[in-house]
């Protein structure tokens, strides 16, 4: 499974490629092609159990698969959010803020990445 898991990093879809560029600089981290059990998941964050994957027209033959692995992972204590790649070309921000938002609910209530300790301050005088 992980050789399988890097070959599909490696030919990550343009879809995934594009949200992946905004969410390498988070913290919490998020990784690539996550093995979970039989399955592997496009991008997760570990610590808030956020799976998200990035469907395309392939998936349409694929959804009796794909609901098996959804519940797979939900049973596993994880949220999984889907999008279609169709979506994310058309409005990324909004599915990154999407994706922001539900880590940040999943974590808690924290945000994913806290504003640097500075910041909002006064300067000392």
């Amino acid at each position: 499974m992980t050789r399988h898991a890097r070959a599909l990093r490696n030919g990550a879809t343009e879809a995934e490629r594009m949200v992946w560029r905004h969410l390498s600089r988070y913290r919490p981290r998020f990784t690539r092609q996550l093995v979970t059990g039989p399955y592997i998941v496009d991008i997760a964050c570990r610590s808030a159990k956020l799976a998200l994957e990035f469907d395309g027209a392939q998936h349409q033959d694929a959804m009796a698969y794909d609901a098996a692995r959804t519940a797979f992972l939900k049973d596993q204590g994880w949220t999984v959010l889907r999008f279609w790649n169709g979506e994310v070309f058309s409005n990324l921000e909004g599915v990154l803020t999407v994706i922001l938002e539900k880590t940040a609910e999943c974590l808690g209530g924290t945000h994913p990445q806290p504003l640097p300790s500075r910041e909002g301050r006064r300067k000392a005088q």
